[in-house]
C-alpha cells in the first residue's frame, strides 16, 4: 500500500496566482472577476493529493471523495493562494486532511476538511471499461 507508514502530519503547501481562467466569471460559478470557489478547491485537493505522494507505493495513487469547503474571503485576479493540507487521519486506506487556503498576507481565504483514498491506478482504471 506504501512506501513507508503513513503518519499524521504529512503536509504540503501548494500554490496559484489567480488568473483569468480562474475566476467565478470564467469557470461559471458566479459573474464576478474574483477566485472562484471550484478553482480555490482543486488547489487545496491538488495539495493533500501531494502530501501524501511521495510514501505511496509505484502504481497507487490517491482520489478525493468528500471536500467540506468554506470559501470565507474574495481573492483578486493576481493575488497568490497558498493551500496549506495537512494529514490529519489514517484509516487503512482512507486518508482525512486538514485544509487551509491562505492569501499572500496569511489571510485565511478558506478552509475544508477532504477525504481521500488510496488506489491502485490500474485497479481503478480499470472500472471504466
Amino acid at each position: 500500500m506504501s512506501k513507508i507508514e503513513l503518519a499524521t502530519g504529512l503536509q504540503h503547501f501548494s500554490s496559484m496566482t489567480v488568473a483569468d481562467n480562474f475566476t467565478a466569471r470564467a469557470m461559471g460559478s458566479g459573474d464576478m472577476p474574483v477566485l472562484a470557489t471550484p478553482a480555490m478547491i482543486a488547489l487545496m485537493e491538488n495539495a493533500a493529493m501531494l502530501a501524501v505522494a511521495p510514501a505511496l507505493s509505484d502504481g497507487d495513487t490517491t482520489v478525493g471523495t468528500m471536500m467540506h469547503a468554506t470559501h470565507d474571503r474574495p481573492s483578486a485576479v493576481g493575488a497568490t493562494i497558498t493551500a496549506t493540507a495537512t494529514l490529519i487521519a489514517v484509516d487503512g486506506r482512507r486518508l482525512t486532511f486538514d485544509i487551509k487556503a491562505s492569501d499572500e498576507a496569511g489571510q485565511v481565504i478558506g478552509t475544508a476538511t477532504h477525504t481521500r483514498f488510496i488506489v491502485t491506478r490500474d485497479r481503478f482504471m480499470s472500472k471504466l471499461a
